[in-house]
């Protein structure tokens, strides 16, 4: 391997890397996806088995990748350049590099959409925020959407150009704790409703009846969404991370600090729906929509709708913003090592792109809905394409390529640096050697199968 050279941007300290990483991690894959999925697939067994995934699965991943992004001080092309240059090693490196450059546009896309309805709930629309149709109407309409798809980017492009420690980190130190607050209150309130503790019981309490297999694949699925694993955003990070900074340390905190936000998440919107809703399950079954449609219904039925709406949607927009600034800082960095060029000139070239790949996916609801990709919308598609298809080959590869190029014990000192400690490591070496390879393959599958109709999800 090629000793690194060169001054490069660093986070601070632990603090600094943590929030940038639980930020990277808490984001609309929380917030907006976790519930309609837990809700889906059984509630408290749902939420059961992803916590244990995330201690065991997810913990790996970010060992591993933290691990490779410190050791190398690259972003993903280069970190696994850094171990030669057969061709396997350039597609692990390019498809981890590429996959954020394919995320963020869309998940752009979706920020607008949040930060529309933060402006709505703020100005007091709240009656037709709960209309019928208003949130079609909103998508479809291609313009009002575009808007603000180029008001969100524009946030994101701005804390990019100021760089690792005056940008992404200032940020996340001041974004996260507001959230948690803001994640608290609107929990405590959603609980209080009348009805809701039926909500808060299907939610927390595991139910061995509600298993399926599914359960499982749905879980790994938002895991992976849910901990930024495969996105080359961790290598990235770990690139930044001083020596001094226990790596195990550190993904125990991410862990943690995204699991307790994913409950908080369930905590805001299950019970509530369930109050809202009766008591009936199939409510929160709405999919994406569940945040655009039910809860602004839900909200308006509280009384008080204007005031509790304008703080989630102000809690999703930051958590939103904390990771579509990973995925963009993580693009950044490869063309910075990639082409040579400086922050500014990467910031633009990638900012550029963001636009284009946003636009489609924003207009693909309106202008553009006649164009179908194996019968999918553009946002639809470029979804299923990076968390369904790219992100499990790419999981696969890091495992690979951590086994048998990097070595486990390599891994095991860069861990260990500074006198840290590595109290999991079997647990690390047997799920990166075995569990976890099997795992992605079996994502990638169940992904594939579902979309050509052989299994239904």
């Amino acid at each position: 391997m090629r000793e690194h050279t060169g001054k490069r941007s660093s986070f601070s300290g632990k603090i600094g890397f943590v929030l940038a990483a639980a930020g990277a991690s808490v984001g609309l894959g929380n917030i907006w996806r976790f519930p309609y999925l837990a809700a889906k697939y059984g509630g408290g067994i749902f939420l059961l088995v992803y916590i244990l995934l995330a201690v065991t699965f997810g913990y790996t991943m970010i060992i591993a990748e933290t691990a490779l992004g410190r050791m190398t001080r690259k972003s993903p092309v280069s970190a696994y350049n850094s171990y030669g240059k057969k061709w396997w090693y350039r597609f692990g490196g390019w498809i981890n590099a590429i996959i954020p450059m394919l995320i963020v546009p869309y998940y752009s896309t979706i920020g607008g959409w949040v930060a529309k309805y933060l402006f709505e709930y703020l100005r007091g629309n709240t009656s037709g925020l709960a209309e019928d149709g208003y949130f079609s109407g909103f998508i479809s309409g291609g313009g009002s959407a575009e808007i603000w798809f180029l008001v969100f980017t524009a946030i994101v492009l701005i804390i990019i150009f100021a760089g690792v420690r005056n940008g992404i980190e200032r940020v996340s130190k001041f974004m996260m704790p507001i959230l948690v607050v803001l994640a608290v209150i609107i929990a405590g309130y959603s609980m209080t409703r009348e009805g809701a503790m039926a909500g808060v019981k299907y939610f927390l309490v595991p139910n061995l009846e509600n298993f399926s297999w599914m359960t499982v694949v749905s879980a790994m699925g938002q895991m992976f969404y849910s901990l930024s694993i495969a996105m080359g955003i961790l290598i990235t990070f770990g690139s930044y991370m001083k020596d001094n900074v226990a790596i195990e340390g550190a993904t125990v905190n991410v862990e943690i600090f995204d699991t307790a936000i994913a409950i908080m998440a369930g905590l805001m919107i299950i019970p509530a729906v369930f109050a809202f809703s009766g008591g009936n399950p199939e409510a929160l079954q709405a999919g994406p929509s569940l945040m655009f449609v039910t809860i602004p219904k839900v909200f308006e039925s509280m009384g008080i709708a204007a005031f509790i709406g304008s703080l989630f949607f102000l809690l999703v927009l930051f958590a939103a913003l904390t990771s579509a600034i990973a995925l963009t800082e993580s693009a950044v960095a490869t063309i910075e090592d990639e082409l040579g060029w400086n922050r500014k000139k990467s910031t633009i070239c990638i900012g550029m792109i963001i636009i284009a790949l946003g636009t489609l996916s924003t207009l693909g609801y309106g202008p553009l809905s006649f164009i179908r990709i194996l019968g999918m919308e553009f946002l639809d598609f470029f979804d299923f394409l990076t968390n369904s298809v790219m992100m499990p080959i790419a999981a696969l590869v890091t495992c690979i390529f951590i086994v048998r190029v990097v070595k486990l014990e390599k891994v095991a000192q860069e861990v260990r640096k500074d006198g840290a400690a590595f109290k999991r490591r079997r647990v690390f070496e047997f799920m990166i050697k075995y569990v976890c390879p099997f795992f992605v393959v079996i994502i990638l599958l169940s992904s594939i199968a579902n979309v050509l109709g052989w299994i239904s999800m």
